[in-house]
């Protein structure tokens, strides 16, 4: 049994010294310990015009949950909104729902990420033509040449918490809409580059893991990605279905 069970380990790391550990798609994260709760934390002012909030999440790793910082991404085209990822519970094990992008914001768990996304929809703005439409009633938008507006989101049938799962034992008891299931059949695109560089950027900062900094990351938000890089012009990619499945024990 221990030669099985040390086999098995090893197999699992060398896997993940092969593929790079990502809450995007292509690998299919699932675990049996149940992510932290959201921390609670100010966004970031929006750096300019077309930037996307992107809200801060728990992924996980070799050595467990991280937090993974909230912060403003540039669209990669005009009329595309980010669904964010979430953690599901299923058959016994946490499964990673990845975030995406489309023309219209998908199911995302019930979970109330704030900043727009209080667990349905998505209440920060909207896009008219190639021009985005900021909602600075919740979001933080201090700048002059982006076009705004105020509107009050009222979110009904949304538990007010820092849950950061859906399902489970203590877990958000939601399930996705109509509309929700038709956004997901929709055209969708994997996360940037820029958004997978600011994960990894996460991942190899031990000062993010839950063990570490116990659920209250120092930094929660940032302006901008982690990687500078500007993604003006750059081409999302088609999702592609998950090649790979790691399940790590409690």
């Amino acid at each position: 049994m221990k030669v099985t069970r040390l086999v098995r380990y090893l197999a699992f790391a060398l896997l993940l010294l092969a593929i790079p550990a990502s809450s995007f798609a292509g690998v299919f994260v699932s675990v049996t310990v149940a992510p932290p709760v959201l921390p609670v934390y100010v966004q970031p002012a929006c750096p300019g015009d077309g930037y996307i909030w992107t809200p801060g999440y728990w992924a996980y790793g070799p050595d467990g949950y991280f937090w993974v910082p909230g912060t403003w991404v540039l669209a990669p085209e005009p009329g595309l909104l980010w669904t964010p990822g979430y953690w599901g519970w299923g058959e016994g094990v946490y499964v990673w729902h990845p975030g995406y992008w489309g023309p219209h914001v998908g199911f995302y768990g019930g979970v109330n990420y704030g900043f727009g996304y209080f667990g349905v929809g998505f209440g920060g703005g909207y896009w008219r033509g190639r021009t985005f439409f900021y909602n600075r009633s919740v979001t933080n938008i201090n700048i002059t040449n982006v076009h705004i507006y105020n509107q009050t989101v009222i979110h009904n049938n949304v538990r007010v918490n820092r849950v950061s799962y859906n399902g489970g034992a203590g877990g958000i008891n939601v399930r996705p809409r109509r509309e929700e299931e038709h956004a997901f059949r929709e055209r969708r695109f994997e996360a940037t580059s820029v958004q997978a560089q600011h994960e990894h950027g996460a991942a190899s900062n031990r000062a993010f893991l839950a063990s570490v900094n116990h659920g209250r990351p120092t930094i929660a938000a940032t302006a901008r990605p982690a990687d500078s890089t500007d993604t003006e012009g750059q081409q999302p990619m088609q999702l592609m279905p998950p090649i790979v499945r790691w399940t790590i024990a409690a």
